[in-house]
């Protein structure tokens, strides 16, 4: 008997004042706190630069989640 196993695929921004690295590890924890991350890939960094002159991290990234 084979097992099959089907995952959901979420793509979600985070950001981060820190670093892009930073911005990648709100989103996954955030995530993996409500249903397990099985596995997630950065799709897109970007950038900007705030009114005030500070530095803002974006990163897109898809999270792959086991269905139950």
């Amino acid at each position: 008997m084979s097992t099959n196993t089907i995952f959901q695929k979420k793509t979600v921004v985070g950001t981060s004042n820190v670093s892009v690295s930073d911005a990648i590890e709100k989103v996954v924890k955030k995530f993996n706190d409500e249903n397990p991350v099985s596995w997630f890939e950065v799709v897109e960094i970007r950038g900007r630069v705030t009114i005030e002159g500070n530095l803002e991290y974006q990163v897109t990234v898809n999270l792959g989640q086991k269905l139950k």
